[in-house]
């Protein structure tokens, strides 16, 4: 399988899992013990698509943690916020944060800042993992 499509995957089926869990656990706040996560079938292109990043990761790689982090953070709230108006503008958007104190437009929360740092760090290290074997 070639390594852009192998990278889509994992990514996409990484963030899908992660969104999963992080839904879940947000549902402790309201006291519902039924951990119950949610994503939808428009998220595993937006999460698949840090795949394409792949180059920009390798030339990135000698740079400091925060260079990196900061880099792909900005990244991650970019494609956030215009798949998000993209999927409003048809009313498609799984995600609505208007009622989020720190929300730009109802699709991007800047409090989910070190989550994206965090979630581009570990994309970089899970594509650039992801290289063919030789032998």
């Amino acid at each position: 399988m070639p390594n852009l499509l192998k990278n889509f995957l994992h990514c996409g089926l990484s963030g899908w899992c992660f969104e999963i869990l992080f839904t879940a656990l947000g549902s402790l706040r309201n006291r519902d013990f039924t951990l119950k996560g949610k994503t939808s079938v428009w998220m595993f292109p937006i999460y698949g698509s840090a795949a394409f990043l792949s180059p920009l990761f390798k030339l990135l790689r000698h740079k400091s943690l925060l260079q990196r982090g900061l880099t792909y953070m900005s990244l991650i709230f970019s494609a956030e916020f215009i798949s998000g108006k993209l999927l409003s503008k048809k009313d498609l958007c799984p995600w609505d944060y208007s009622r989020a104190k720190w929300n730009i437009q109802k699709v991007i929360r800047l409090d989910y800042a070190p989550l994206w740092f965090l979630t581009g760090l570990f994309f970089e290290k899970l594509t650039i993992s992801n290289k063919p074997k030789t032998h």
